[in-house]
């Protein structure tokens, strides 16, 4: 019997000193386990934030954004400096674009990056809006222009143009000659601009002289001529970004019941004005009504 106790006792003690041993095993492991996930959460978020938080797609679309504007910007300084021709220009502007669609591309891919990575999305956000800030203008010219016929030469009267007297050896050497183009540009403007249509006004020729120059005036042309007993008013009108310089005239005549006022606007350059002659036209019958 006592040899049983003595065992039992024994056993119990074993169990005893067994127990913390188990304990202390179980929280060493779980210790090596939060230590593994620690670290490895660590590495994970140092992977993480160790990359750039600007991709190079990002850098990418900025600098070819930049190039871009910059190409575009200098057209204008190069073309009034007669540092290049027209031709050279308009093939700058046109490279200018094409570079301008690869920044736009290459900006959406540097977007989707930055959604993916959660950081990185100003750059591309801010190249998108440059490019279409400094490009609206150029876009909506080009667009214009597929619409419009080629042309140059816009007047009220396409039967009997006015005629250019004091412009006339301003534009020597201009490659848009000043004769008339006849019936067919007549027929052109006709479909595209019906707007352009002689003004009557109720009111003697020399009252309608007056509100006629005085609309030239307003439009802000540098007049060349102005003939009250011939009726007639020749300017320039320079455009704002290239300096395109288009010749005007305008020519007053009694009529039945007042007066009749007829314009010509003429381009020195360039094959089609864009619509620029006509909306020239249609502004300044506005203002002399």
């Amino acid at each position: 019997m006592s040899c049983l106790a003595a065992r039992a006792g024994c056993d119990c003690a074993v169990a005893q000193t067994a127990a913390p041993k188990s304990e202390t095993s179980a929280a060493t492991r779980y210790g090596e386990r939060m230590m593994v996930v620690t670290v490895s959460e660590l590495y994970r978020r140092r992977l993480r934030y160790d990359e750039p938080r600007t991709s190079r797609a990002a850098v990418a679309a900025l600098l070819v954004g930049l190039a871009a504007v910059a190409a575009l910007a200098s057209t204008a300084p190069l073309y009034r400096l007669h540092l290049a021709g027209l031709a050279t220009t308009f093939l700058i502007m046109r490279w200018s674009l094409y570079a301008a669609i690869a920044a736009a591309f290459l900006a959406v891919i540097a977007m989707t990056i930055a959604l993916r990575r959660g950081s990185g999305l100003a750059m591309p956000l801010v190249t998108l809006l440059l490019v279409a800030a400094a490009f609206a203008t150029p876009v909506a010219k080009v667009r214009q222009a597929s619409r419009v016929p080629r042309i140059h030469d816009i007047t009220t009267d396409t039967e009997r143009p006015p005629q250019f007297v004091a412009v006339a050896p301003l534009r020597a050497g201009a490659p848009n000659p000043i004769a008339y183009g006849g019936a067919e540009i007549a027929a052109q403007q006709r479909s595209a601009y019906p707007r352009v249509q002689t003004l009557t006004l109720p009111v003697p020729p020399k009252e309608a002289f007056d509100r006629s120059l005085a609309a030239a005036r307003g439009m802000g042309w540098e007049i060349i001529a102005s003939d009250p007993p011939a009726g007639r008013i020749e300017a320039t009108d320079t455009t704002l970004w290239f300096g395109f310089k288009d010749d005007v005239v305008v020519r007053v005549e009694a009529a039945p019941g007042g007066s009749r006022v007829d314009v010509r606007s003429l381009s020195r350059v360039g094959l089609s004005d864009v619509g620029t002659n006509a909306a020239r036209i249609e502004k300044f019958l506005d203002r002399a009504r």
